[in-house]
């Protein structure tokens, strides 16, 4: 898939109606972009951050960019703030994945994300992923190395080591990772059957113990729009993408001796999979061609919602706003 890009400021995207008064000061727009429209937040531009990079913050499964909520109003008057929903999610369009599922592929994800940010007149800016979105943010900065200025992933070691070290504890805690996967439309099917029951499920896990932290027009923003049939099957593709075009994209970036160049921060939930499996510094610095910087927050796995002033904290500084 090929974007071709112009690097200039854009004509004002078309405004969407605003009237989640927790977003207040932020815009919604609808962008059309070669192959999808994304729904994006935008922040306020204001004289304090104004001259400030911008800051692209990228949401995971089974939310929507409302899941930076807390960490947004932290931000705002230090960066330019860009909150889309990834293609397949959220109020984002959905377009057929192909029998390759190449159309929910991470390079794909990434390829909008940047002709986002391109229409948008941003050449360079800052990125934070948390979940799915941390793992096309990873794409984005090993195809875009020219325009991620620094990273950010939140609670996710690479997908190609945990695919290559599975086992029956991985098994049990992303069983998701495998249940997803499965042909068209099975899953689809058994999650549609009440898939307002799956999504608080999933929202409570991870280490996360319950969904008390959420604010009620977030949480009510994922269950509207996960139970969508054309969500909970994008959804599905991107988890089918995950476990094969994604992993030959990053078996062939590892061969050709592919790393990040950016600085890099982890974050991650000390009571979360990530922490319990894995040794998070050691994985990425393999990855990073820079020394990578992070820690474990007192949470599980939805940090930004857990732990927002922390994680807002941890992201200011590191940005260095």
């Amino acid at each position: 898939m090929r974007f071709y890009l112009s690097f200039r400021a854009p004509s004002a995207p078309a405004r969407m109606a605003h009237s989640a008064a927790w977003f207040d000061g932020f815009t919604e727009h609808r962008i059309a972009l070669p192959g999808v429209a994304l729904r994006v937040r935008l922040g306020p531009v204001t004289a304090s951050n104004a001259s400030a990079p911008p800051l692209l913050l990228v949401h995971g499964f089974p939310q929507t960019s409302a899941m930076w909520h807390r960490v947004a109003r932290e931000l705002a008057p230090r960066f330019r703030l860009v909150l889309p929903d990834l293609r397949g999610y959220g109020e984002s369009g959905k377009p057929d994945g192909g029998a390759d599922h190449s159309g929910y592929a991470k390079r794909t994800m990434a390829a909008d994300l940047h002709a986002l940010m391109a229409h948008l007149g941003h050449a360079q800016y800052l990125v934070a992923g948390h979940d799915r979105g941390a793992r096309v943010a990873h794409r984005l900065a090993l195809d875009q190395p020219q325009a991620v200025l620094e990273l950010a992933v939140l609670d996710i070691v690479p997908t190609l080591d945990m695919y290559e070290q599975a086992d029956q504890a991985f098994g049990r805690a992303y069983y998701h990772w495998f249940f997803l996967i499965q042909p068209s439309p099975h899953p689809e099917r058994m999650i549609g059957a009440d898939p307002e029951a799956y999504a608080r499920w999933k929202l409570g896990g991870w280490g996360s113990g319950g969904r008390d932290f959420y604010e009620p027009e977030a949480l009510a923003e994922y269950l509207r729009c996960y139970a969508r049939p054309e969500t909970i099957h994008a959804t599905c593709e991107d988890y089918r993408a995950g476990a094969g075009i994604d992993l030959e994209h990053d078996r062939a970036s590892r061969a050709a001796g592919q790393r990040i160049q950016c600085p890099l921060l982890v974050l991650w939930g000390r009571r979360g999979v990530i922490q319990a499996l894995y040794r998070p510094l050691e994985l990425w610095q393999a990855q990073c061609a820079q020394p990578v910087q992070g820690q474990a927050l007192d949470a599980g796995h939805f940090l930004a919602e857990e732990r927002p002033a922390e994680t807002a904290a941890a992201l200011g500084a590191f940005f260095g706003g």
